[in-house]
């Protein structure tokens, strides 16, 4: 899994738009090996993100959960936390 894709289900408040299609650029990077591709490339990377992000929020508007919506701060702290456990303080 690529590290700069986080998890975007059950939050509050909810995904932005901008997250979901941070996750789909990072993931089509990923798949394709390209930090930017070429000229040729462009239209099919850049199509390729937009379709990603679009099943993405269709994905998280599908899915249900009974668990309480986790806060993005306590998310925040808590990777820090393990961050630190993990590399040391910085």
């Amino acid at each position: 899994m690529c590290r700069n894709i986080r998890t975007l289900f059950n939050f509050d408040p909810p995904a932005t738009d901008e997250e979901i299609h941070a996750a789909s650029l990072q993931y089509v990077k990923k798949i394709t090996g390209f930090n930017k591709p070429s000229k040729m490339n462009e239209e099919a990377f850049n199509q390729a993100i937009s379709e990603i992000a679009l099943v993405t929020r269709n994905l998280l508007n599908a899915l249900e959960t009974s668990a309480e919506p986790r806060n993005r701060e306590v998310e925040a702290e808590r990777a820090r936390i393990r961050s630190a456990k993990r590399f040391g303080p910085k």
